[in-house]
């Protein structure tokens, strides 16, 4: 019997999905976002996908319409719709993953390079209100082209960009970092987990019992910069 097609969405009743999405808190946003979510679902496990990598905190998958053989995406396994809700262990944790996966690829699939791309929102190419890295492996002349337009920007409109950016970063900063606290270096922000450092897609063979034992995870820290709610609505297409 063929299916039947999906009923769309009246104006009316996309305005109001639209207000009560502007209403509801970054809590209930969250929970209703992944329900909605079929990256979620993969998580899951509702939904099937070619899985290649999973730990505790991310999974990876092959795209099912990739831009080359081998197109990863790597997912973190709690939801977030934008790199901001992110705190900075779990990103160290997911880009030292995708650079495991970079690796990998390197080594087997006969490749010369890759692209580990984020699209961060709509104008940056974001379709799926799942945050996830594209590891994208490349071979020469392979007919994908990532070239960036080179514009002539005045100088004055430079320094203008320069002051706004540097005084947000400044501002950032001081709320981030206690006064009474050392301010950490990035070294320490980015430090990766050993076993992602170590980590190889084949199973090693004869594990002693001590590697096999492991210890508990350390509970996630929560994001030290607020995302608010009218940051995630506009960049994700809520007007």
């Amino acid at each position: 019997m063929p299916q039947q097609p999906q009923q769309q969405m009246t104006e009316e009743q996309v305005k109001e999905l639209q207000e009560k999405i502007k209403n509801m808190s970054p809590e209930e946003l969250k929970e209703f976002q992944k329900k909605q979510c079929i990256f979620c679902h993969i998580v899951e496990g509702k939904v099937q996908s070619k899985k290649v990598y999973e730990d505790d905190r991310c999974i990876a998958i092959l795209d099912i319409n990739p831009s080359n053989p081998g197109h990863v995406l790597l997912l973190p396994k709690e939801h977030y719709s934008i790199m901001p809700q992110l705190s900075e262990e779990e990103i160290a944790h997911l880009f030292m993953v995708a650079k495991t996966i970079s690796n990998a690829a390197l080594r087997s699939l006969g490749v010369q390079g890759t692209n580990i791309i984020v699209q961060n929102g709509i104008a940056a190419g974001q379709k799926a209100q799942h945050f996830m890295i594209h590891i994208i492996p490349r071979k020469e002349e392979d007919g994908i082209n990532f070239a960036l337009p080179q514009r002539k920007i005045p100088e004055t409109e430079l320094e203008t960009i320069r002051k706004k950016l540097e005084a947000k970063l400044g501002a950032v900063e001081e709320a981030t970092v206690p006064k009474a606290q050392t301010k950490p270096k990035i070294q320490e922000l980015i430090k990766p987990k050993k076993e992602i450092v170590e980590a190889e897609f084949e199973e090693q063979e004869n594990k002693t019992e001590k590697e096999k034992t492991k210890k508990a995870p350390k509970k996630k820290k929560q994001s030290k910069e607020t995302v608010s709610l009218g940051d995630i609505a506009k960049i994700i297409g809520v007007k």
